[in-house]
């Protein structure tokens, strides 16, 4: 659901990516914002938007996310 749903409120969602060994309860979400400024207003339009409620409320029902975390880094080379 959120690929598409970060990709309509501003940002690129670059995919989500697993573990090819190790660890196999830990799945990563990357998604870029052209600036700080745009990812607040991404999170400002996503608690109004109504498929993004929707969104939370099936994760929320599957326990299809067990935790949340957020990091935000910036590229090394451009």
């Amino acid at each position: 659901m959120w690929i598409r749903l970060v990709n309509k409120l501003g940002g690129t969602h670059q995919g989500y990516f697993l573990p090819h060994e190790g660890a196999n309860n830990v799945a990563y979400a990357l998604f870029t914002f052209p600036s700080l400024a745009a990812y607040e207003e991404y999170r400002v339009k996503m608690a109004l938007d109504a498929e993004c409620q929707e969104a939370y409320k099936f994760a929320e029902e599957t326990k299809c996310i067990l935790s949340y975390e957020s990091s935000f880094m910036r590229p090394i080379f451009e």
